[in-house]
């Protein structure tokens, strides 16, 4: 299992690439190997790297190689983020897709031609990168459907064309995308479990805890919270087959959320939950440092995220992180056993939320979870599936209305 972060770099945020200072994010980068990190993912800021559709920047490219490779030289693997997309509440759109050239980046033919060379640019350009590890369509790209409206089969179109751009300009690496918690809880949604748990090379899962206001109803170190990532975990799985690999892209510790003297105990016992998880791939902590007060108008839970502040020293929530995964890495984890299973009667358009914080299918989970149960989820259209149940371990299915 990999353990790394998604990297903020601590000078300049990712308005670094357009003052690129390779000294500070070799520093940064050197930092988080120290922890015990093994890789990190980055983000190419859109208007930056293609201010024209067709015209994407040669020295932003290179700006990112030399970043691969700075990493290479503290020890990290690279994941790379193509289309930025959506990053800490800000929404970044080249000016080719705004005012006099509004376009939908879903569904209009020439915004997916230019995302297309962006995203074939980048991926020809990483391919023979030793430390590279395979591209992410984009951040969270389902938090710009309020001002981008699409439908569930606009989506998988857009996702399956740029996928298939990753994969023929480099075969060689996974490529996968990525969405917010609502395409997993909230009824309607365009971007749905089964598009996130079926496409790409693996199922990547974003279990904050501020979804569905989660830490705040249940409390910080409740079992809603501290088993939010294995659950999200989980309930992706029921989408997608059998052995298909989740990455936990994004699990962090949010304040007001989670407040900083329960960081580090909510850290140990989210991964401590996680790491029981099968076919996980890795956790990448979000995120590596701290925004600094200079930079305004981010949401006050976006400038203390960082494991280390912006002056590179450690919080206690890294070292509490660094210790868990030197001790994982030490003792690696065996996966449960998760012979029961909770059928879920929804997974359709319209029938989600009750799988998100506050819904019964959710609580009746986390009541299972708190008799120390390693609950399985399955969709109902599967329960009847025994080769199915069996290729999955499941002994025993729990109705909803069986929890008390």
């Amino acid at each position: 299992m990999r353990f790394g972060a998604n990297y903020t770099p601590s000078q300049q945020w990712w308005h670094a690439w357009l003052d690129f200072d390779p000294g500070s994010i070799s520093k940064d980068l050197d930092d988080l190997a120290g922890l015990g990190l093994d890789h990190v993912r980055v983000f190419p800021i859109w208007p930056v790297f293609q201010p024209n559709r067709g015209v994407v920047r040669e020295r932003a490219v290179e700006q990112l190689l030399e970043l691969v490779r700075l990493a290479a030289a503290a020890g990290l693997d690279v994941s790379v983020d193509g289309i930025q997309g959506h990053l800490s509440s800000f929404d970044f759109y080249p000016s080719w897709t705004q005012t006099w050239h509004q376009r939908n980046v879903f569904t209009d033919p020439d915004v997916l031609a230019g995302q297309a060379l962006l995203l074939r640019t980048l991926a020809t350009a990483l391919r023979g990168e030793p430390n590279y590890l395979g591209m992410t369509l984009g951040n969270e790209m389902n938090n710009l459907v309020p001002h981008n409206p699409c439908t569930p089969e606009q989506v998988d179109a857009w996702i399956d064309h740029l996928l298939a751009v990753c994969a023929q300009a480099d075969p060689d690496h996974p490529h996968c995308h990525s969405a917010f918690d609502d395409a997993w809880y909230v009824d309607g949604h365009p971007f749905t479990p089964q598009a996130s748990a079926r496409k790409g090379a693996m199922t990547t899962v974003h279990p904050w805890v501020f979804s569905l206001d989660c830490a705040r109803r249940y409390g910080p170190l409740s079992t809603e919270v501290t088993h939010l990532a294995e659950y999200g975990t989980e309930l992706a799985r029921a989408y997608g087959e059998v052995g298909r690999v989740i990455w936990v892209q994004e699990l962090g510790a949010p304040d007001p959320h989670i407040p900083v003297a329960d960081a580090p105990e909510y850290a140990a016992q989210t991964l401590a939950n996680v790491t029981t998880c099968a076919d996980v791939w890795g956790v990448t902590w979000w995120c590596s440092h701290d925004v600094d007060r200079r930079f305004v108008d981010y949401p006050v839970l976006e400038y203390g995220l960082g494991l280390l502040r912006t002056d590179g020293s450690r919080k206690p929530l890294a070292e509490t992180v660094s210790r868990a995964v030197r001790e994982l890495r030490s003792t690696p984890p065996q996966p449960a056993v998760r012979k029961t299973a909770l059928v879920f009667e929804g997974g359709g358009l319209d029938s989600r939320r009750e799988s998100g914080p506050g819904g019964a299918f959710f609580e009746a989970w986390m009541r299972l979870a708190a008799q120390g149960v390693r609950v399985a989820t399955v969709l109902a259209d599967r329960s009847d599936d025994s080769a199915y149940l069996a290729a999955r371990g499941i002994t025993e299915l729990v109705q909803l209305g069986d929890v008390t």
